[in-house]
């Protein structure tokens, strides 16, 4: 097997000397959600969502012993702010992501 090198001169993925590895992008983080009856988010964070623009399912690695189902949402708030947020449908928590 050939290992390819990293910016750093190590392979990629391993952070070099004095230096961290790189952190993954566009991790969720856990958000506070309050939702309407039909299951669009009303409130995240504390913002007041005003526009709903999209929203979609995402289901994957089914055929994995950890699958993923979430059902997202891409919302405006009152200020304007775009905000992407998701509900695990495992586990019925909510999450945004940017």
């Amino acid at each position: 097997m050939t290992r390819i090198p990293g910016p750093t001169g190590g392979p990629r993925g391993t952070a070099g000397p004095g230096r961290t590895a790189p952190r993954p992008l566009n991790r969720p983080r856990p958000a506070r959600v309050r939702s309407h009856r039909s299951g669009a988010p009303q409130r995240v964070d504390g913002r007041v969502i005003e526009i709903v623009r999209e929203s979609w399912l995402v289901e994957d690695r089914w055929w994995t012993d950890r699958p993923v189902r979430r059902r997202y949402w891409e919302t405006v708030s009152a200020k304007g702010a775009n905000v992407v947020v998701f509900r695990d449908l495992q586990t019925g928590r909510w999450f945004t992501q940017r």
